[in-house]
């Protein structure tokens, strides 16, 4: 019998990995996947992506999980494929379809239901998700054939952009906030055109500025030298590339990183990235008050300077 492999030991690693998230796939299982090859020794994930849908996940390891936060709260980008004309009780094809009806529609009657869901918009949550009711997931009540009252939640639709449509089978594009719920979306819009509709595939294709054109897939990844998989890592502020800039002196970017308030010229902010000129290094994120840049999320010393070798490389 030959003697198992020995375990590799796990290093310090700072940055963003956007993975293209198979089908079949748990966020979890991407992220160990991902974290195993990459021999990191801290890493998470920025909000699960079902295992019936496939496409951007963005992974955040060492010093960049002190900001996962931002992209859970982005807004996110689906190509979604609607099936019309059937219905299922999940609102996608976990579960049998329950109800079939024809297909009597045409381009005008889609683009005016799509119109319909276009802006802020009140969605109950489906029963078969992971929220909790009662310290219980929804899904489990669903499972048991028990329906529970949910209260509705406001997100909003930027865009919804019809890509094909042939007979029964609707493609969108979907721009939306964090916590929608494209099969809810789905079935809206199939119920707003009389035939009813579910979730028949879901491709995420951004999140805020993160696109899916710059993911690699995990199968990718596997094949690669450990240099090649480092090549792949963002760095940790492409998570805040959308937030304005503060540039601090090299012995105020010292004070900063204490966490020490720092006087500067400014407009209130609610949120600024914060960086070290010489050399120009990604400090963290703060907030600026009545003239008071406020350190809110830091990195140590030792991440600065990892980030810093990492992006001379």
């Amino acid at each position: 019998m030959s003697a198992p492999l020995a375990r590799q030991p796990r290093r310090a690693v700072h940055g963003v990995l956007l993975l293209d998230k198979p089908l079949g796939m748990t966020s979890n299982q991407a992220l160990q996947r991902a974290k195993r090859l990459l021999r990191a020794e801290k890493a998470g994930h920025t909000g699960t992506l079902d295992p019936l849908a496939s496409g951007l996940l963005p992974l955040c390891f060492g010093a960049a999980t002190k900001f996962a936060q931002t992209c859970l709260d982005a807004d996110k980008r689906y190509r979604a494929t609607l099936a019309l004309g059937e219905r299922t009780p999940s609102g996608d094809r976990e579960t049998p379809v329950i109800e079939r009806r024809d297909v009597a529609v045409d381009r005008a009657a889609i683009d005016a239901a799509c119109r319909r869901f276009i802006g802020a918009i009140n969605q109950v949550p489906p029963m078969h998700s992971a929220l909790k009711k009662d310290g219980r997931a929804l899904y489990d009540y669903a499972r048991a054939g028990i329906e529970v009252e949910r209260a509705p939640r406001r997100v909003t639709i930027d865009r919804i952009d019809v890509v094909s449509w042939r007979a029964s089978e609707l493609v969108l594009d979907v721009s939306c906030s964090k916590g929608t719920y494209i099969r809810t979306l789905a079935d809206d819009i199939g119920q707003a055109l009389g035939c009813g509709a579910h979730l028949a595939a879901l491709r995420r294709t951004g999140a805020g500025r993160l696109d899916v054109q710059d993911a690699v897939t995990p199968d990718a990844l596997e094949h690669m030298t450990e240099a090649e998989r480092d090549a792949w890592l963002q760095p940790t502020d492409c998570l805040l590339s959308d937030w304005p800039v503060v540039r601090l002196a090299a012995d105020e970017a010292g004070r900063f990183l204490t966490g020490l308030r720092r006087r500067i010229e400014g407009a209130d902010a609610a949120a600024v990235r914060v960086y070290g000129s010489e050399p120009l290094a990604f400090l963290g994120s703060a907030h600026i008050t009545a003239g008071e840049l406020i350190a809110d999320r830091l990195l140590s010393p030792m991440e600065v300077r990892a980030t810093i070798a990492a992006e001379s490389l």
